[in-house]
């Protein structure tokens, strides 16, 4: 019997390849939205369309963050807005927990489970994710199995 990861490991997986495509070096952030199994945007962190990277032009420093980039989470929605995709009801998987901004994008944008691998910054979105129905949900690094 073959095994195989599940599906929630299979997306993530995606989300950290994704990352490696990251223009800022400070943090490489990967996001994918997947709705039925099937993958309708990605994004990852990413200089303004057209502007020099970070590694070109230099960090633009903000409290010990890097704010020249826009976040994974950002760009894939946008990118979902540009090619007319509807993302409602459809799952994002972040290879870092949204930021407080990005999470109030996510849930405008009606997505309803956020996956992410490692817990970032922003305890905000725990309070406002109960109020608004939007699952949370950490995945171990532990690859998990199905069949």
């Amino acid at each position: 019997m073959t095994h195989r990861v599940s599906w929630e490991h299979y997306f993530m997986q995606i989300a950290e390849q994704v990352a490696t495509r990251s223009t800022c070096e400070r943090k490489f952030v990967g996001a994918v939205i997947v709705r039925d199994k099937m993958i309708l945007s990605t994004g990852y962190n990413g200089s303004i369309r057209g502007l020099p990277h970070c590694e070109e032009a230099g960090h633009e420093m903000e409290n010990g963050h890097c704010i020249r980039t826009v976040h994974a989470e950002a760009n894939a929605i946008v990118q979902a807005a540009r090619n007319g995709v509807a993302i409602e009801n459809a799952d994002i998987y972040v290879t870092a927990s949204p930021c407080y901004y990005c999470f109030k994008l996510i849930a405008n944008a009606g997505i309803k489970r956020v996956y992410y691998k490692d817990f970032y910054r922003d305890e905000h979105i725990i309070k406002h994710a109960k109020e608004a129905g939007i699952e949370l949900i950490q995945l171990s690094d532990a690859t998990e199995q199905s069949s």
